[in-house]
């Protein structure tokens, strides 16, 4: 597996190109991002939105119809995509495929398992390839999404984190903003986050 990590827009969102059995895998093209990622696939065959928050979803029209390839999104955030709940002037996406829950798609003949961890958003998730983990924004180097946002929910978070504890194996994390880490490092300081949201509640 190859991945290349470009931050993007002001909030240096990270957007990803994940190439696997010569294939490249979009995930979450944020904003401005639409020329690197011309620039940079070879074999593109679809974009993977971890959640729909807009500087994660900014440009997947743009490279949707750049390259012809489907979007595929949490169905609990689709609102996001269509609605733009945020004002932020978010272009319009529309999903190709809404996944549900813990989905495990072949995308391409690529297994992309969907791993839900709503709190962050209503259908915020990981995506799975391989031993990788594509967090967006649930879990960073040493912290975790925010949970105050309108549509965040503490309580989901507390049990998503708590989730995230009971799994075993160990993954590597590349996060939606920041620094790559492991599901073992985040888990020795997920109980302190745990109790962090608790106190919020």
């Amino acid at each position: 597996m190859q991945i290349k990590i470009q931050p993007m827009g002001p909030y240096q969102t990270n957007c990803y190109i994940v190439t696997l059995d010569n294939k490249d895998l979009i995930i979450d093209p944020g904003v401005d991002a639409t020329e690197w990622v011309l620039n940079n696939v070879t074999n593109p065959v679809a974009i993977l939105n971890t959640h729909g928050h807009f500087d994660h979803v900014w440009s997947n029209t743009a490279v949707k119809e750049a390259l012809n390839i489907p979007i595929f999104c949490p169905k609990d955030d689709i609102f996001m995509l269509t609605d733009d709940p945020l004002g932020q002037g978010t272009p319009k996406s529309i999903p190709d495929y809404e996944v549900v829950g813990d989905e495990l798609l072949d995308v391409a003949g690529i297994k992309v398992q969907y791993r839900h961890f709503p709190g962050h958003t209503p259908g915020c998730s990981v995506i799975e390839i391989d031993d990788v983990w594509f967090s967006g924004d649930f879990l960073f180097q040493q912290s975790i999404g925010r949970w105050d946002f309108p549509a965040s929910n503490g309580e989901d978070m507390i049990k998503s984190l708590e989730k995230a504890l009971g799994i075993k194996g160990d993954y590597t994390i590349y996060p939606g903003h920041g620094l790559s880490t492991t599901l073992k490092a985040e888990q020795h300081v997920i109980p302190y986050w745990i109790e962090q949201v608790k106190r919020t509640l």
